[in-house]
């Protein structure tokens, strides 16, 4: 049994104990936006009627995004040789 894009975020959200606006900046982090309303609908039960299932550019974005929160932003590269 694998685990859906929605499983995997939601794991995720849990573990780093993320609250939904959190989420919203950290996207923000890699200039994706999206609302705190799309992130809910990602987080319910797919029962739900609306329920929306995580496609792979969001989730993508999403851990791009973790990347820089967690770590920070990468240092730009010196370009010009050293003597």
């Amino acid at each position: 049994m694998a685990l859906s894009n929605n499983d995997i975020f939601k794991k995720l959200r849990v573990a780093l104990k993320l609250r939904d606006d959190e989420i919203v900046e950290i996207c923000a982090l890699v200039d994706f936006k999206v609302s705190k309303s799309e992130i809910g609908s990602f987080f319910r039960n797919e029962s739900h009627p609306k329920y929306v299932e995580c496609g792979d550019q969001i989730l993508r974005n999403f851990l791009n995004g973790l990347v820089i929160h967690l770590r920070g932003p990468m240092p730009k590269k010196n370009t010009k040789p050293s003597k």
